[in-house]
């Protein structure tokens, strides 16, 4: 019986020959004989069917092959270097993530979603009432002003939120909602992130009280300036101090205080394409610094002047290592 790893993780092989695939389709149109050999292959076997899926997410994700791939194949099709490529894009299939089914949910709810950013990109908004909403990277929101509330619905990613008084007689309370529950403004400007698994809420002026999607007869809680909080559908996590750099992406900046070098990466990774990976062996390197995230490759040059860090950038910096210097 296979294991659960092995049913998620595609084997090298079927790897190699979606690759092959995706490259064939890249150089042109195939012919109606191989478009049907192609369709034959994709459900010939699970394992297939799971690499094409891969080369899928790679096509919609990132818009096809990474430009310095696509060129090195053209006109090209038995050269060594193809056989190089090939192997590079068999690589890169091999580390996307396996929730296709899940990212491709995701996606589109993006896309219906009546305000998004996408990868890299900010946008801020002034709504109706003259609150003022900032979008962070890959981020959805629904906006819902009526009668009985004005209503920010944030699908996926993180906003930036500072409430103005409600200009309606009405009175009408300023509520963000997540999958996890419903926050309240209370004269206040905060942020509010979906970690898919819970929402991150930190509170920079006035007051916001939390009220959790799946336990209602637990009182709400409220969370003050200068405080910060995880919370899922039924249970609060701690309150801690608010990071006072919590905002700065708003400003195009990622502030980094002793930061765990592991944890800067994760965080860096959110605002470009392509991939980064980290040597264990620096991963608890601790840094400091401002650091632009409009410009993600400018920062890993930073870190690489400032640290003893080598940056090695592949595919046209698609794929990027950090390793001791």
């Amino acid at each position: 019986m296979l294991s659960r790893r092995q049913k998620l993780h595609p084997d090298h092989q079927a790897l190699e020959e979606a690759a092959d695939w995706l490259m064939r389709l890249s150089e042109g149109e195939l012919s109606d004989t191989e478009r049907a050999e192609w369709e034959c292959w994709k459900v010939s076997t699970p394992e297939r069917g799971r690499a094409w899926a891969r080369a899928q997410l790679l096509q919609s994700k990132f818009g096809g092959l990474p430009p310095s791939l696509a060129m090195s194949v053209l006109d090209r099709p038995s050269s060594p270097q193809r056989r190089e490529a090939l192997g590079k894009l068999a690589m890169i299939l091999a580390i996307l993530p396996t929730g296709w089914g899940s990212w491709k949910l995701a996606e589109s709810r993006q896309w219906s979603a009546d305000y998004r950013t996408s990868v890299g990109q900010r946008r801020e908004l002034t709504l109706a009432d003259g609150s003022h909403i900032t979008l962070n990277t890959d981020t959805a929101i629904d906006v819902l002003f009526d009668v009985h509330q004005r209503l920010i619905h944030l699908r996926e990613g993180e906003i930036l939120v500072q409430t103005a008084p409600d200009i309606s007689p009405l009175t009408r309370p300023f509520l963000v909602s997540t999958r996890q529950g419903r926050m309240q403004a209370l004269g206040t400007r905060f942020t509010v992130r979906d970690l898919q698994s819970c929402t991150h809420l930190a509170v920079l002026e006035g007051a916001v009280q939390v009220e959790l999607a799946d336990n209602h007869q637990r009182s709400p809680s409220i969370i003050n300036a200068g405080q910060r909080t995880d919370f899922s559908a039924d249970t609060f996590g701690l309150v801690t101090a608010t990071d006072r750099n919590i905002g700065a992406w708003a400003q195009g900046m990622l502030m980094a205080d002793k930061m765990r070098l592991a944890d800067f990466v994760a965080e860096l990774t959110r605002y470009r394409h392509g991939f980064v990976r980290l040597d264990p062996a620096i991963a608890d390197l601790r840094i400091s610094g401002a650091y632009p995230i409009s410009d993600t490759q400018r920062t890993l040059n930073m870190l690489a002047q400032t640290y003893p860090i080598l940056v090695s950038g592949h595919l046209n910096s698609f794929w990027v290592m950090l390793s001791p210097a």
